[in-house]
């Protein structure tokens, strides 16, 4: 059994949010040095967490904007060394690639991950008719061959 009191949530938990808020008010010309120290923390899992929360707000914030290219090449120098937060900052790119109409293939969709495919599939900013048949078509799961045909079909019916 642990002396540790219930009501207190472990040193990690603290770190965590702290970390969450630390990277909410980051300035941009301090962001990668943060994520950089973040994940020298010792609880590997909990700092790629906090980092992975941060990449995905990021992301989804500057998904359409022309500053998203320099980020993601600032960021892609941080984590270059994490399989999981790569993948998800390529899978970001290729999200974004889809929603603005730039070069990708079909094998980057249907080889990318169960997230990346429900994320294409429900989100609004993909439009791509290629894009939703593929996943309608040949998505890893039912719910996303379903999600893209609903929005194949009913375009302006919001996902569920």
């Amino acid at each position: 059994m642990s002396d540790e009191p219930f009501d207190e949530e472990p040193a990690e938990h603290h770190r965590y949010r702290r970390y969450l808020q630390d990277l909410e008010d980051v300035p941009e010309a301090d962001e990668a040095a943060l994520v950089a120290t973040v994940l020298r923390d010792p609880v590997l899992s909990m700092a790629e967490a906090a980092v992975n929360r941060h990449l995905e707000c990021r992301a989804s914030k500057l998904l359409t904007d022309p500053a998203f290219t320099a980020w993601a090449r600032s960021m892609a120098t941080v984590i270059w060394d994490r399989p999981f937060l790569t993948r998800r900052l390529r899978e970001w790119t290729l999200l974004r690639a889809i929603a603005r109409d730039e070069p990708w293939t079909a094998e980057e969709v249907t080889t990318a991950s169960d997230w990346f495919q429900r994320t294409a599939s429900a989100a609004r900013i993909v439009t791509s008719a290629e894009a939703l048949s593929l996943l309608a078509e040949r998505g890893r799961s039912r719910r996303v061959r379903n999600a893209a045909s609903r929005r194949l079909h009913h375009p302006d019916q919001q996902p569920t």
